[in-house]
């Protein structure tokens, strides 16, 4: 009787301390049929990240009492197409030794981070989104994802889109305002030259159909070059279409400043989304404009397929393609995609 009372008292103990913690598995699989066309060269190749980026990832939190929370999070890159995974940089500044991607295997390159969170916001340690990235991806109707995707997010030598090493504070929401200051380290000697370190801030604002943000970075990308970031945006959604719009600057040193702006807009058609976007980028003078157009259709709650094409002319001597595909300077390129997308 007394060994029965002593295992009802341990399987009690243990569910109450299992119904303070959960840990989730959770991911993405995103497999495209992605074509891009040039003036010099085309290609055609299976690949990832159509609509969604293709990745894996664990996450958890702790009830710590007294309205705190511990919270972890481990996600990282995969390529369905071919099996392989994405490096990580371990201290913001160029990998030099890796010259494949996947020669590090599965790492947790798109976040992990450990957190404290509580009613002053949340403490935030480790490889996150850099500060101006968040604008990129709030306000792209093609979620910096595919042929159709934002060119400012990924053309450009500014902010990246993450930083290791950092320390964040996510504030809580008060009157719809909310924000994110913070810090990341190159962790490089004294006696070495600075890189790989910066700070960073995003302010954003969500009232119902309105959501606008400002963010801003600066980074020391090596020795003597620093890159300096802002950028705006806003949506607004008008239940038959979600309008958007984003402006950013960036200047770097020796390079010059580099300007892009978007505007787009998704709307529900037939049961499925209609994406439309026109973005352009200017670098010191080399002009990109791009047109995209896409549909998703979703097949369940997560499992959806979509087509996107893209157009991108080119002038000032700027020589963007899409989808692998090479173009000489002033001409353009096309490209498209057809895929499947499945989260978990």
């Amino acid at each position: 009787m007394k060994k029965s009372l002593v295992a009802l008292a341990v399987l009690a103990a243990s569910g109450a301390a299992m119904a303070q913690s959960s840990v989730t598995l959770f991911g993405t699989v995103d497999v495209r049929y992605a074509v891009g066309k040039g003036s010099t060269s085309s290609k055609t190749q299976l690949s990832t990240g159509g609509i969604g980026s293709s990745k894996i990832g664990f996450r958890g939190t702790e009830d710590l009492g007294g309205g705190m929370k511990a919270n972890f999070w481990l996600e990282g890159d995969i390529g369905p197409d071919d099996g392989s995974a994405r490096a990580t940089s371990t201290n913001n500044q160029p990998i030099t030794a890796l010259a494949s991607a996947a020669t590090q295997g599965l790492t947790f390159n798109r976040r992990s981070t450990l957190g404290l969170e509580g009613g002053m916001g949340e403490l935030r340690l480790g490889r996150d989104y850099t500060t101006s990235f968040y604008n990129d991806t709030l306000y792209d109707p093609f979620t910096t994802n595919g042929v159709g995707t934002n060119i400012n997010a990924f053309k450009s030598t500014v902010h990246g889109l993450r930083y290791s090493n950092s320390i964040a504070w996510h504030t809580p929401s008060v009157s719809g305002f909310s924000g994110i200051a913070a810090t990341w380290l190159g962790e490089n000697a004294s006696t070495a030259a600075k890189a790989g370190q910066g700070n960073g801030l995003f302010v954003k604002y969500a009232n119902g159909p309105l959501l606008a943000s400002y963010a801003s970075s600066k980074s020391t990308v090596s020795a003597g070059v620093t890159s300096d970031s802002s950028s705006y945006g806003a949506a607004y959604d008008l239940g038959v279409v979600r309008l958007m719009a984003l402006s950013n600057k960036t200047t770097v040193t020796a390079v010059g400043e580099q300007k892009g702006r978007l505007v787009g807009l998704t709307a529900p058609v037939a049961g499925g989304q209609f994406r439309l976007s026109q973005a352009q980028f200017d670098n010191a003078g080399k002009m990109s404009k791009q047109m995209s157009v896409g549909f998703v259709n979703p097949l369940s709650k997560r499992t959806s397929l979509y087509a996107v094409y893209a157009r991108i002319g080119n002038s000032g001597g700027a020589s963007t393609a899409l989808n692998g595909g090479t173009t000489a300077a002033n001409a353009s390129s096309t490209g498209y995609d057809f895929g499947i997308n499945h989260t978990f």
